[in-house]
């Protein structure tokens, strides 16, 4: 299965468009500019937005190919390809995480506010986005097509954009409450369960695929 998640994070790096990361530079710099102690952590949802967004449409190539009959004459069976995407999925989370910090250190050295728990917070973003993205709009994928799926991912915006407006225009970190940690760990493992349970119903979704 190392060489189907080998050929998923190979074709997400090829699929980036370099006119996307032109749009995603100047949304940063214009957050760096505008978002003031908040930049690091707008940016992170930009920046986990938009892995979501690359990796929905990096998996409608197997559909746009019929990948499946293709699959008939390799040593793999229906979990190991609808594994792979997931573990790929996970793995580019994982660097997005990387480019969260990155992010906040920038913003942190822009703006001299060393504020730790946005940094936590940034990281914590970055990995849920794609996860819950990815939890959502794969089984639609499996089941219903692409179509249904890129549907599902343009109404996935909308939430993604409260939640900016929420730090960027309205009170943000003061309002929250202090046991913002348990609603993180809530969070969090409902987002593993999202993604847990999408694996196996994009699985028989794959399965009726003739």
């Amino acid at each position: 299965m190392r060489g189907l998640i080998h050929k998923e994070i190979c074709l997400y790096l090829k699929g980036i468009e370099k006119r996307a990361l032109f749009i995603v530079a100047a949304v940063v710099i214009f957050l760096m500019v505008k978002a003031g102690e908040y930049a690091g952590l707008l940016a992170s949802i930009m920046l986990a937005m938009t892995i979501g967004i690359q990796s929905i449409m990096n998996f409608a190539s197997d559909e746009k190919t019929d990948w499946k009959k293709y699959q008939m004459a390799l040593p793999v069976n229906n979990f190991h390809v609808v594994a792979s995407k997931y573990i790929s999925v996970v793995s580019i989370a994982l660097f997005g995480v990387c480019g969260t910090l990155f992010l906040n250190l920038l913003s942190s050295v822009v703006h001299s506010s060393w504020d730790f728990t946005l940094w936590g917070l940034s990281a914590i973003v970055g990995m849920i986005i794609p996860l819950v993205w990815s939890g959502i709009c794969l089984p639609l994928t499996y089941w219903f097509g692409f179509k249904s799926a890129q549907m599902m991912g343009i109404v996935c915006v909308f939430p993604m954009v409260y939640l900016v407006n929420f730090f960027e225009d309205g009170p943000g970190l003061s309002v929250l409450p202090d046991t913002i940690l348990s609603y993180i760990l809530v969070t969090m493992l409902a987002a593993a369960v999202i993604f847990i349970v999408s694996l196996f119903i994009s699985i028989v979704g794959y399965s009726r695929k003739k």
